[in-house]
């Protein structure tokens, strides 16, 4: 049991420095997005195991992903991350709710969407 628990650290771990190398390169950086994606393929296996414990972070790492694509003018793949991260945020708590809400609604204005922005960002406010 220890030594899985020593195995789950380190694989948050290895998430969080993903998730703190895509956050430093700029947007135009190839590398920042595969660490992103690799984020949350690591932390889907993790939210699998144990839904409670690493939630969040998947919901973090499908927000990074979602916001690199967003400032490179992708929205339309940018969309299903960020809903999917609002979908998942319901479950674990309001602060990971509104951010990925801010994000959903980033997303949707992009591909010009505004009612169902406003709507989002509404419920993030509601919330906050």
């Amino acid at each position: 049991m220890v030594r899985s628990n020593e195995r789950m650290s380190a694989r948050v771990a290895a998430v969080e420095g993903l998730l703190a190398y895509a956050a430093s390169k700029s947007r135009w950086s190839r590398r920042a997005l595969e660490s992103a994606h690799r984020a949350i393929v690591i932390s889907s296996e993790l939210a699998a195991a144990d839904p409670a414990a690493h939630t969040g972070l998947l919901v973090r790492s499908l927000r990074t992903a979602a916001r690199l694509l967003l400032a490179r003018n992708r929205a339309a793949e940018a969309l299903p991350l960020a809903q999917e991260a609002v979908a998942l945020a319901r479950r674990v708590g309001e602060g990971h709710l509104i951010q990925a809400l801010a994000c959903l609604s980033a997303a949707l204005a992009a591909e010009g969407r505004h009612a169902e922005a406003k709507a989002a960002l509404a419920e993030a406010d509601l919330l906050a």
